[in-house]
């Protein structure tokens, strides 16, 4: 009966594209994405879309399902195609040319079993019921679905992920390989690789190139007058407050004795306080110390000393790695103000007596740092590979930089001396004005504008935070997402006023879309059951809210494999794709079920957490085997969830992180090691879930080396106790007008028990480990880091999300 079923819809959807083909139109949707609520506007938008860099590299993705003669679906076959950008040519920075997919053919015939499953079937029921399904609940999901997810039984409160493998072998139990692992294996060496560079190598550039434009300001403050005299001053002021960020302070210090000990690496050795010295000008140190107080009070919303608008200072609290030595939380801090603070071009976001003449000297600030970087090649070249390696994990910004600055200043100046008068800064800035705006609202200036009601007022709003970021946060396409489903992009809710959804919020505007979901971004990636649950939880019932998903769904429905691989943090997001599909015919029974898409959509959605939180400081915010081995023979070991498609892409991206960082000379010994495992890791579970899904026998080695996988992973993960944790959490948007921040948080490892079944016709359980998953809201001066979110799970932690009802007890 299902696979009959699954037949007539397929013919169906074939109708109706080929409908929508011979009409030239399309199914007109309401404000619900399925169509459910409301009515749909014609307002008329402009369509200011993401850049399309790369037109001529696709991936194709090709699912043919074949046919019995009796007209029941059976098999299927997964191709992919093979993906080489290495001679890919790019308008903008891009490090696609790093990625490199291998192609994929495998004739998808898993064994299959009917549901509800039935205990008589499944040979090792018993000692796993007696262990594992106590619970009556569980046992009927497991039944109902296939498989189902239970809080770890081994140690509830668990936060390694490859624990539960070595118990699992030690009682003899059978082991299921899961994907959540494979992803936080690489959220690891991402974010590992990733501090390290930054303690290493990045902390002593930036002090480096901010000393130099402290320097630089000084002297340009000492020979120019009028405006230009004050923009310098304003300079110095900028440049004194990153360098006391950095600075070392007396407690940050310490001589550490142990080399190997837990705080080796945590405090600033020594040497620190003479190698980090400087001094605060005396003609600036007032607005220095009035804005140092407002990062360390970090409360929120405050106005600038220096640069006269709106700033959420509550942005300053190191989060994420960051916390886990002196050297990264004092980065952190510097570098989260040289992304946010920006030299602006206009004055409407300007609270001051004259903010025509404080944007005429931020344009001049912004000249005079360029300048000096132009000037100063060997300069300039440290900026760029701050900018450079930075981009490569995260992309580069949406805001105006000093490339930008340096074109328009060339063609303003040409060779002459550049001289900031009336003329040529009103040339300049007209040249400026014609560059791209920001596509991300982060905040700046927040209640100095007029009252945003309509899209056409939030771009223009966009236009008004335009200037220059000495090193800019980068563009992300989830934060992008955000900002345009929110508030005056998708106007007013037209659900159930009784039911309100985790979306809304009260406004004497009208109750609008307060907030954006990772269910969002999780939809515009592929997950059709992200759109289900967006309508279900009425999160998509807003009048313009299919509008502008439609909108959003055309432009990432026309990237190409290298648009999705121009940097790590789109690498990862495609990777995840694979993992959120419709599984047909000749996949394992329990992952054709929509419960297992539900599964698949929460492992994503963690995942896509563990992304935000490695990145949290550069996101911009809307606002071996042993060679003996024993005979194992028939014997069951276990089952690796057979994704090849997902662990094909993941492979690529770890391929493309060691192979880029090594290119920039940023990868240490360490970390090239724990990649070429994690490489090797990934190549043997293609294997083996290949052979799975061609209903092919495990030859030894493979039982063996799942029966030993907690083992092989745990050697490869030589990183400390904290960097292994899944218990993380990173803020992801910021609501100004209630002042709350929407917060990720990935949780304890839980247990997933699946049914598989094996050649020779048996069934069987195995289990795993999986990430669990929550969102929720919180006051934006307490943000929270990972020892605070580890503290609220401990005590008093949120719901879990409502699709996880469906799968978890």
């Amino acid at each position: 009966m299902k696979n009959l079923t699954q037949t007539v819809t397929t013919l169906l959807m074939l109708l109706i594209l080929l409908v929508s083909i011979f009409t030239g139109g399309c199914l007109e949707q309401s404000s619900g994405l399925n169509g459910k609520n409301g009515t749909e506007t014609t307002e008329e938008v402009d369509n200011n879309s993401l850049p399309n860099l790369y037109n001529d590299v696709q991936v194709k993705n090709v699912m043919i399902e074949e046919v019995d003669r009796d007209g029941n679906t059976s098999t299927g076959h997964l191709k992919t195609e093979a993906v080489d950008l290495s001679n890919i040519e790019a308008e903008n920075i891009s490090f696609a040319e790093n990625y490199r997919l291998d192609a994929l053919d495998i004739e998808l015939k898993a064994p299959q079993y009917e549901l509800p499953l039935q205990e008589s079937d499944i040979m090792n029921y018993g000692e796993f019921s007696q262990k594992f399904l106590t619970n009556e609940t569980a046992l009927k999901k497991l039944k109902e679905n296939g498989f189902v997810v239970i809080s770890n039984p081994y140690n509830s409160k668990e936060d390694d992920i490859t624990a539960m493998y070595n118990s699992l072998e030690n009682e003899g139990q059978l082991i299921f390989i899961t994907s959540d692992t494979l992803l936080h294996l690489y959220h690891v060496q991402f974010d590992d690789s990733m501090s390290q560079i930054e303690q290493n190598k990045l902390y002593g550039l930036l002090w480096e190139l901010d000393k130099a434009l402290l320097n630089a300001s000084v002297e340009d403050y000492n020979r120019a007058s009028g405006e230009e005299k004050e923009a310098a001053r304003r300079n110095a002021a900028y440049f004194s407050v990153a360098l006391s960020l950095l600075q070392p302070k007396e407690e940050q210090i310490k001589e550490i004795t142990d080399p190997y000990g837990p705080e080796a690496g945590v405090y600033f050795d020594p040497s620190a306080k003479e190698k980090y010295q400087f001094e605060i000008p005396e003609f600036v140190k007032k607005d220095v110390g009035a804005e140092l107080s407002l990062i360390e009070a970090h409360q929120g919303f405050e106005l600038s000393p220096i640069f006269k608008y709106k700033e959420d200072y509550s942005q300053y609290v190191p989060r994420g790695h960051y916390t886990h030595s002196e050297i990264l939380q004092n980065y952190f801090r510097a570098f989260m103000w040289h992304g946010r603070m920006s030299m602006l071009l206009k004055e409407k976001l300007i609270e001051s007596e004259d903010p025509a003449k404080d944007a005429r000297i931020q344009t001049i600030q912004a000249g005079l740092i360029t300048s000096r970087l132009k000037d100063d090649p060997d300069l300039f070249k440290k900026w760029d590979r701050l900018y450079t390696i930075t981009a490569f994990y995260v992309g580069i910004s949406d805001d105006l930089g000093p490339y930008e600055y340096m074109e328009a200043m060339e063609s303003v100046f040409g060779n002459e001396s550049r001289n900031f008068n009336a003329t040529t800064l009103e040339e300049l800035k007209v040249k400026l004005a014609g560059y791209r705006s920001p596509e991300i609202y982060g905040g700046t200036g927040s209640g100095a504008h007029e009252l945003i009601l309509t899209a056409e007022q939030a771009d223009q709003l966009l236009e008004d935070t335009k200037g220059f970021r000495f090193i800019g946060q980068r563009f992300i396409p989830d934060s992008y997402i955000f900002f345009r489903l929110i508030g005056p992009y998708t106007k007013e809710y037209t659900g159930d006023q009784e039911h309100v959804p985790f979306t809304y919020r009260v406004s004497e505007y009208g109750n609008n879309r307060g907030f954006p979901r990772g269910l969002d971004a999780m939809a515009l990636l592929g997950s059709e059951r992200a759109v289900y649950w967006l309508d279900e939880l009425n999160d998509s019932s807003y009048k313009n809210y299919s509008l502008r998903y439609g909108e959003l769904d055309s432009e990432f429905s026309n990237f190409s494999a290298a648009d999705w691989n121009r940097n790590l943090y789109w690498s990862w997001l495609y990777s995840l794709q694979p993992l959120m599909k419709d599984y047909g015919s000749g996949y394992p029974t329990f992952m054709q079920t929509d419960t297992w898409q539900d599964k698949e959509l929460s492992t994503s959605l963690a995942s896509w957490t563990e992304l935000r939180h490695d990145t949290i400081l550069y996101a911009k915010q809307t606002y071996g085997i042993d060679e003996s081995m024993p005979m194992i023979e028939d014997k069951p070991v276990g089952y690796v969830e057979p994704v090849p498609e997902f662990y094909n892409r993941l492979l690529a991206l770890t391929r493309m992180t060691e192979s880029g960082l090594e290119e920039m000379d940023a990868l240490d010994e360490d970390s090239k090691w724990r990649f070429k495992s994690l490489e090797q890791t990934l190549e043997k579970l293609i294997e083996i879930s290949e052979k799975e899904l061609e209903n092919e026998k495990l030859t030894e080695e493979d039982k063996y080396y799942i029966l030993k996988f907690g083992e092989i992973v745990k050697t490869s993960l030589n990183v400390d106790e904290e960097a292994r944790k899944t218990t993380l959490v990173a803020d992801v948007y910021t609501e100004p007008n209630n002042e709350l921040a929407l917060e990720e948080g990935t949780g304890y490892v839980d247990m997933v028990i699946v049914a598989y079944k094996v050649p020779d016709g048996r069934t069987f359980l195995a289990a795993g480990p999986v990430m669990s998953y929550y969102e929720f809201k919180q006051p934006i001066e307490a943000r929270l880091n990972d020892e605070k979110w580890r503290e609220m799970l401990e005590t008093n932690p949120p719901e879990k999300p409502e699709w996880a009802l469906t799968y978890r007890v």
